[in-house]
């Protein structure tokens, strides 16, 4: 039997492209990458993941983290971030390559991926789409089901592994054509729209590109504090992230570097905090911001003790609140 190694995103466009090949009688095996800047949390919860996408839409999908690779290829994208700090190019290289280093494991004979021509103004021109198959080295190999009659047969098409008459012209933003084939599938309960990755969102893309721009080695954990919490640059160079809720401080005592200093005031319910610092100032600016943040006392905050520990170091400082205006240009 023929089979094919499908990109998988998780949104329509990939869940129609694995469909209309697997349609032909090719066993299709979805692929979903993943770093912390998509779909990480899934690998705390694979199995219930992958029986998901089975019921709902009849597909095979494993996972691959591929969150080293990525970070290295984010310093420096060869062909550049979009708007914001998004290497959509680079990205869809980068997954190719991995997808194509994956095909012997699955014995695959060619690659899937959902774009459609025109969708996207970045990755998904016909100039784009071009560059991703010969950067990524997969000219030939690559099949993009959904817009396949738009494009050059592929060697799967020359050779009759797939019949071209049965693929696909869509091309453009529109989303009818897709909702119409989802009808004819029978699929219903599927993904809407969204935005991306967090590295296309204004205010995530400038933090991360804070982060790049800091720290000349990325560690995952500090990625994936980047993504939720209050976050401040204080005065003497350090980094100090305050949890905005229970759930986020939960987050952040799981997810900080035994290296860091973990900051809570242990008398006062109020933030978790994660600092990166060595600077004395930068303790007692972290001090206060805990104690700003932290639950008022009879109406008012009020000064608070706040522990700092890191590994088997413990400091203690008594702190009052600072006043917003001070620490307001410090926010990232």
């Amino acid at each position: 039997m023929t089979r094919a190694l499908a990109l998988f995103s998780g949104g329509l466009d990939s869940i129609l492209a694995c469909r209309v090949v697997a349609a032909q009688g090719i066993a299709v095996q979805a692929v979903k990458f993943v770093t912390p800047f998509f779909g990480y949390e899934l690998l705390a919860r694979e199995q219930e993941y992958a029986q998901m996408v089975r019921d709902s839409y009849g597909i095979e999908v494993v996972l691959r983290d591929v969150s080293e690779p990525y970070f290295t290829m984010l310093r420096n994208p060869p062909h550049g971030y979009g708007k914001n700090f998004n290497p959509c190019i680079d990205c869809k290289i980068l997954l190719l390559r991995a997808a194509k280093i994956l095909m012997p494991e699955f014995s695959a004979s060619f690659l899937i991926t959902g774009e459609v021509i025109g969708q996207r103004p970045m990755s998904q021109r016909r100039d784009t789409l071009r560059i991703i198959e010969r950067d990524s080295g997969c000219t030939g190999i690559l099949l993009r089901p959904l817009c396949a009659k738009t494009q050059e047969p592929t060697v799967a098409e020359r050779d009759g592994l797939v019949d071209r008459e049965f693929l696909l012209d869509f091309n453009g933003r529109g989303r009818q054509p897709q909702i119409q084939l989802a009808e004819h599938f029978g699929i219903k309960d599927y993904p809407r729209p969204a935005g991306g990755c967090v590295l296309t969102e204004p205010d995530q893309a400038k933090r991360i590109a804070w982060y790049y721009g800091r720290y000349p080695t990325v560690r995952l954990n500090d990625i994936r504090l980047l993504l939720f919490g209050r976050h401040f640059q204080l005065p003497h160079g350090g980094w100090l992230v305050l949890g905005r809720d229970e759930a986020e401080n939960v987050r952040l005592e799981t997810l900080h570097d035994p290296a860091d200093f973990l900051v809570h005031m242990p008398e006062r319910s109020g933030p978790m905090g994660v600092l990166h610092s060595e600077h004395p100032d930068d303790f007692a600016a972290a001090a206060g911001l805990v104690v700003r943040f932290g639950k008022k006392m009879v109406g008012e905050l009020a000064g608070a003790t706040v522990l700092f520990a890191s590994g088997g170091e413990e400091r203690c400082l008594v702190a009052e609140p600072l006043a917003d205006e001070i620490f307001r240009e410090w926010t990232l």
